[in-house]
């Protein structure tokens, strides 16, 4: 498995400021090399207090280094058709993509997968995923928050996790690794995600003596999305099937309730929905008759 590890620092929250970025290469399971520049953000000299609370680069840092097109000629041809992680990739990525727009710059060709997301599934049961816990629990040296430290102690993290995984192709993600990889290319991309694991809603079959005639969801389609923190969803799915409603896993002009749980922001991206709930969004705009509540909306009506 050859790959690179991606990491960005901002100086705001505006995930088109990016102030410093490392890369670290991995040919033949071994780390070749490791590399990182400081940038001057396009919104120079505006940092935000908390970001250099977290990484430590202030204006002054970045007052003579390059703007990020010009630091771009030397790391497109590195990156250019490679394959790419991110520990977060949703805000990485998302910081490469709108850095990239604000300069009119073309979006590089290349795969990406992110280590948060397949770390749950090679380490099951720890109590956080980020990647100080992950390094600890790894026992690998870590200087967090400084592009190429993070970069770095991914890069060794994914290497861990491949090996105990059994991982030696991308083509292996989603079955080994409950992952989808994603693509950036010319125009848009593919964002990594979990494997769609969807539960055989034709095994949940309702007790006609418990149906609920006035129940909202009575006769209606319900689909769930995110994590419920009163039950597990197929306890959920089970109580909609008793009162007389029908499940879905994916929204479509049919649903009429899409019940929204808790959003693992680092999962769904930068605007913290779901696919599921973009979707329902967009056929709302069109005028479809779906309603998208809350899971304390949902507990008020079974």
């Amino acid at each position: 498995m050859n790959f690179i590890t991606i990491d960005f620092e901002t100086a705001t929250s505006q995930r088109d400021s990016p102030c410093e970025l490392g890369l670290t290469f991995v040919e033949n399971w071994e780390v070749i090399d490791t590399k990182s520049w400081l940038i001057k953000p396009a919104y120079y000299p505006d940092f935000d207090f908390f970001n250099i609370l977290i990484h430590g680069i202030n204006p002054e840092d970045v007052a003579n280094e390059p703007e990020f097109d010009e630091i771009w000629e030397e790391v497109r041809p590195l990156i250019e058709g490679k394959f790419l992680i991110a520990h977060n990739a949703g805000f990485d990525f998302s910081v490469l993509r709108k850095t990239l727009d604000i300069y009119e710059l073309e979006y590089p060709t290349l795969d990406y997968s992110c280590s948060y997301i397949f770390s749950k599934k090679v380490w099951e049961g720890l109590p956080s995923y980020d990647l100080k816990t992950l390094c600890y629990f790894n026992k690998i040296d870590l200087n967090h928050h400084r592009a190429a430290a993070d970069s770095r102690a991914t890069a060794e993290l994914t290497i861990k996790a491949f090996q105990l995984a059994g991982v030696t192709s991308k083509d292996e993600f989603p079955e080994k690794l409950g992952t989808i990889v994603g693509k950036l290319f010319s125009g848009g991309y593919k964002p990594s995600e979990t494997k769609n694991n969807s539960t055989d809603l034709t095994k949940i079959v309702g007790d006609p003596k418990k149906h609920n005639p006035e129940s909202i969801f009575y006769g209606k389609t319900v689909v769930f999305t995110g994590t419920l923190s009163s039950m597990v969803r197929a306890n959920a799915q089970q109580l909609i099937a008793d009162i007389g409603g029908c499940l879905g896993n994916n929204v479509t002009k049919d649903t009429d309730f899409l019940i929204v749980g808790h959003q693992d922001y680092r999962v769904v991206g930068e605007d913290g929905m779901s696919n599921k709930q973009e979707k329902a969004v967009k056929l709302i705009e069109k005028g479809a008759q779906l309603e998208i509540i809350s899971e304390a909306d949902f507990l008020r009506n079974i």
